[in-house]
């Protein structure tokens, strides 16, 4: 059986189980948990003959062996127990519930769907695709708010080749959500070192990756995609269930790439060197760091204090990050000395499944202490003037970058040449002086040059699918900027706005 036939009969029967009010996530996650201990019970047998983690009376034959209510009551003390356990077993099972609604529903899942199959003997591409199908039509579902927690993967793919990350490299992403850099990071590597040795293989698979997330539902997910396509070791998995911008680890990387969810404002603030915390919100000190609850320019400052000296970074960040005053522009500026700024990425519209933010890919090197700025030149691909995509009917492929990996040059990135000039008005990659971008307003890094049809002319007007999609993100824009001025008065002005 193949992925997309895998993914089509699970998906097939979460229609079933939605007339029972089980919603994709809900599905996917009681699918984690099935899958979990039939792979466990799998491995206990040969060849593989490893001990299991699994208590004999929580495992995956304890279902088999009982139907009706008995497998019912069975399958949520089973839950609950193991929620209980450490390491492995609490990351999968850790908040766990049974969603199900009917004992002979959760009876075919377990009979029909997941033990007629050998998940073990499968590849890790079939049955991590298989997974990462899910996941993505799980994030499908905007209404269940999955979305924020899948970057499209034609995105994630164009960052990594830029990136293009090494064997023998640490790879980090401290807002994982199900895991897509870590999963691209791998492939690619595996893909462009077809002669490593087994020695390095399992070092790339045990020790290259670490990850945090804080939702546990999202990292028990994240948890499962890494599982199934072969990262970690059998005990133990590289991700961490907690906020990663609350402490400053001790590891330094030499790659980090992430999408931190998004949103601009955080029930917490993470307080600097300048240390005014706002009222009545949590604090978190973090040393070299400036004091704002903007939580996109805490991930900015957070991502270069975990970087090895030349490390390389990619941060998905929405426009607010390239020209917010106060400590917004403290921190770019702060960056465009520290760091090499080297590239802007401008994202179009219609990408994200969580709507509502137009964003940015900023990429840079971490440079040692220095009198002179590290960024000599900002070089900006503009793929958002006049291009558009919708998440269904006009999706981003990954050939809509090929341009902008071209432009990069990831085998030579001080090697790059321009395609716009007076006489070709409509290329989109060019570069800015590093004393051009520090006396912008505000350091402002919010920039573009091309000449948007739609203002020019109706003719050019978008479709009105697309037309509408932007109405209706530009109204989430303002929602959140009202929902951000509620917070700031407090309870005590009675304002109350709804999403």
């Amino acid at each position: 059986m193949n992925t997309s036939e895998i993914v089509q009969k699970l998906w097939n029967y979460c229609n079933v189980l939605r007339d029972d009010g089980m919603s994709y996530g809900d599905y996917v996650e009681q699918l984690t948990y099935l899958l979990f201990l039939k792979m466990t019970d799998e491995r206990t047998k040969p060849p593989h003959n490893q001990p299991s983690t699994v208590p004999d009376e929580y495992n995956w034959q304890s279902l088999l062996n009982k139907d009706g209510d008995k497998l019912f009551d069975h399958y949520r003390h089973l839950l609950e127990e193991l929620g209980k356990k450490s390491n492995m077993l609490g990351l999968i099972f850790g908040k766990s519930q049974n969603k199900f609604q009917d004992p002979a529903k959760l009876r075919r899942v377990i009979a029909d769907l997941i033990d007629k199959e050998n998940w073990s003997s499968m590849t890790a591409d079939v049955k991590g695709d298989a997974y990462e199908g899910l996941l993505e039509k799980n994030a499908q579902d905007t209404k269940s708010g999955a979305g924020q927690y899948f970057t499209p993967r034609p995105l994630i793919q164009a960052i990594v080749d830029a990136i293009n990350p090494q064997p023998g490299e640490t790879i980090c992403d401290p807002a994982c959500g199900t895991g897509g850099f870590i999963l691209a990071a791998h492939e690619h590597i595996v893909n462009h070192n077809k002669t490593m040795s087994a020695a390095n293989k399992r070092k790339l698979k045990e020790e290259s990756f670490r990850c945090w997330e804080l939702v546990h539902n999202t990292a028990r997910l994240c948890a499962m995609n890494l599982m199934l396509h072969g990262i970690g070791s059998d005990k133990d998995l590289p991700i961490t269930v907690a906020d990663s911008l609350a402490s400053n680890p001790s590891e330094r990387f030499h790659v980090v790439m992430t999408n931190p969810p998004f949103g601009k404002k955080s029930s917490t603030v993470i307080v600097g060197k300048d240390g005014k915390p706002a009222k009545e919100k949590e604090t978190y000190e973090r040393e070299g760091f400036f004091t704002t609850s903007n939580k996109q320019l805490n991930f900015v400052q957070h991502v270069k204090s975990i970087l090895n000296i030349n490390g390389r970074a990619a941060i998905v960040v929405p426009d607010n990050v390239l020209f917010e005053g106060g400590a917004g522009e403290i921190i770019r500026q702060n960056l465009l000395k520290d760091c090499d700024v080297h590239t802007l990425l401008r994202l179009p519209t219609g990408l994200f499944y969580a709507q509502g933010v137009k964003a940015n890919v900023l990429f840079f090197d971490k440079k040692p202490g220095a009198e002179k700025a590290w960024t000599d030149m900002l070089w900006i691909y503009d793929l958002r003037t006049n291009i558009h995509f919708t998440l269904k009917t006009n999706s981003l492929k990954r050939e809509d970058l090929d341009e902008f990996v071209q432009c990069y040059n990831p085998q030579n990135r001080h090697d790059r040449k321009a395609t716009w000039s007076t006489k070709n008005p409509e290329g989109r990659w060019r570069a800015y002086a590093f004393d051009e971008l520090i006396h912008r307003d505000k350091t402002s890094l919010d920039i573009f040059w091309l000449k948007d049809d739609s203002m020019e002319d109706s003719d050019n007007l978008p479709d009105p699918e697309i037309l509408a999609q932007e109405i209706v993100e530009d109204l989430e824009v303002a929602l959140e900027l009202f929902k951000e001025i509620a917070e700031d008065l407090g309870p005590e002005n009675d304002l109350e706005i709804n999403g």
